[in-house]
């Protein structure tokens, strides 16, 4: 059985891979033929839910940089260790986002240039706490 760190490494290689073209499906399908870049559910959940939500995650990613600038200018891996953590923080029921953050920072730490991973945390962070903020917003307006 795989670990959660695993998948979600696993699942950022299928991102990184989508991000010069094709279809998800296919980088799924052709990434279980080779066992070591195979998603599993987990992944391919995450996966799934950027397929749908794609202009959603991708505009929550756009809000958060500076002025101007649009994910298309992004580095890719950059791009893909953030549209997965987005995708798994909204598609989560249950208040994961520090988990979330930390794992990406190391992908980042991993993955992309030297001080990419306090940009991948900064973008996070700010959307975590902007949602948690709009959460406690609509609880209070519920109980008035």
């Amino acid at each position: 059985m795989m670990t959660i760190r695993k998948a979600r490494e696993k699942a950022f290689i299928a991102m990184f891979e989508y991000s010069f073209g094709g279809d998800m499906t296919d980088i799924i399908d052709t990434g279980r033929e080779n066992e070591e870049y195979g998603v599993d559910a987990f992944g391919e959940a995450l996966l799934q839910y950027f397929i749908v939500h794609t202009e959603e995650v991708d505009a929550a990613i756009e809000s958060k940089l500076a002025k101007g600038w649009k994910v298309g200018r992004l580095p890719r891996t950059n791009l893909a260790i953030l549209r997965l953590a987005v995708a798994e923080m909204r598609s989560s029921d249950e208040d994961m986002d520090s988990i979330v953050i930390n794992e990406a920072v190391e992908l980042a730490k991993t993955y992309a240039a030297d001080d990419d991973y306090q940009f991948v945390n900064g973008v996070l962070g700010s959307l975590s706490r902007q949602w948690s903020g709009d959460a406690e917003a609509q609880t209070a307006s519920l109980e008035e």
